[in-house]
């Protein structure tokens, strides 16, 4: 029967009787040879010669023997307390070497989130000022989250009403949406577009979506071309069906203005209430997306990143008609059978909608849960 033998040779040293030196070599060799017929191989190779070849080629051997031919000889067996041996000292070298692997990648690890965090931009430290356009209830709660990110950061907020204006900088609270909540210091109002946009790093831009355009048309020449704006506005344009991404460059007749959509399930008076917040936001341009997310996040807000500027704005336009159906659910006592069915069928039709926008389809299952 055929069978496949091999000797595994450690450091073999080769006698040369001529010149009596010695050959030594650091590395392991494994003789392989098949062993269809055995006795008809060369003299060398017969187990019956081996032991008289020994004085000639005289190897240091490991004791490991595999799958050699059976012989008659009972010396030649291998011993079983020195094959269990061999096995355990193979056992624990298997072990050391895990062990040294896994210290590697542990050090290389570390030494990789170091270089990151060394090379990672302090965002909120050279930021300076930040542009908030709008004074509604979200536009003032994300102003005074940003504004309570750092105490020397200018925080100016647009607005058109002067009694709003004059509420926030006199009396620190916005008289219309927040009366009983206190604005950070570092957070002032106008009504001068030309000095709330003048030396801005980052815009939140907080204007209803059908009044953007207008809007925005009307201050495009206090605009900066390299200033990010961060849309908070949901929904789409109606007649034109336009989405955020689409209608702010268009209005500032800038297709490469910076752009982030931000999204996600947030109650403006609990942002107030420093209440614990997830959000994401979406930006084609990955750096800008982790500045806007140092800038934003804090212990009670959380913000992800995404690449899928589609499905966060579909997704955050078409959850609040599905959250109106589900208050109609509700209120109509229609049972729990009914709020899932509503809910299942909404999500399917956002995803449906938004495959059509080449949104992507795994980032808006994502967003989708967590935008509702």
């Amino acid at each position: 029967m055929a069978a496949i033998s091999e000797l595994k040779i450690f450091s073999p040293i080769f006698n040369n009787s001529n010149t009596q030196t010695h050959q030594y070599c650091n590395f392991p060799y494994t003789l392989k040879f098949q062993t269809e017929n055995f006795h008809s191989k060369p003299p060398f190779f017969r187990s019956s010669n081996l032991a008289s070849r020994t004085q000639q080629w005289r190897p240091c051997l490991v004791a490991e023997v595999a799958d050699f031919p059976p012989s008659d000889d009972s010396e030649q067996n291998p011993d079983e307390e020195t094959a269990s041996t061999a096995a355990a000292v193979a056992a624990e070298e298997k072990k050391d070497r895990r062990k040294a692997v896994r210290i590697a990648w542990e050090k290389l690890v570390r030494w990789s989130r170091s270089l990151r965090s060394k090379s990672k931009p302090d965002v909120l430290q050279r930021t300076q000022k930040v542009v908030v356009l709008g004074g509604g209830s979200f536009g003032t709660a994300m102003a005074a989250h940003v504004a309570n990110r750092k105490a020397e950061m200018e925080v100016s907020m647009l607005v058109r009403d002067p009694h709003v204006c004059q509420s926030i900088n006199q009396n620190h609270l916005n008289c219309k949406y927040f009366p009983n909540h206190k604005l950070p210091e570092n957070l002032i109002a106008t009504t001068d577009a030309k000095y709330a946009l003048q030396g801005a790093d980052f815009c939140l831009h907080a204007v209803p979506v059908q009044f953007t355009a207008a809007f925005l048309e009307s201050i495009v020449d206090y605009v900066d071309p390299g200033l990010p704006f961060i849309s908070l506005s949901k929904g789409l344009e109606l007649n034109t069906l336009r989405m955020m991404s689409q209608i702010i460059p268009q209005a500032l007749k800038n297709p490469r203005q910076p752009f982030v959509a931000l999204s996600g399930p947030s109650f403006a008076s609990e942002l107030m209430s420093k209440l614990p917040t997830a959000l994401v936001v979406a930006s084609r341009d990955k750096k800008l997306a982790n500045q806007v997310q140092q800038l934003l996040a804090s212990e009670r807000l959380r913000i992800n990143t995404s690449s899928d500027v589609t499905g966060v704005e579909i997704a955050g336009a078409l959850k609040n008609v599905l959250a109106i159906a589900a208050g109609i659910v509700e209120g109509m006592d229609l049972g729990n059978n009914s709020m899932a069915a509503l809910v299942a069928q909404g999500c399917s039709e956002i995803r449906w909608l938004a495959k059509k926008g080449n949104a992507s389809n795994l980032q808006l299952t994502l967003l989708s849960s967590s935008a509702m």
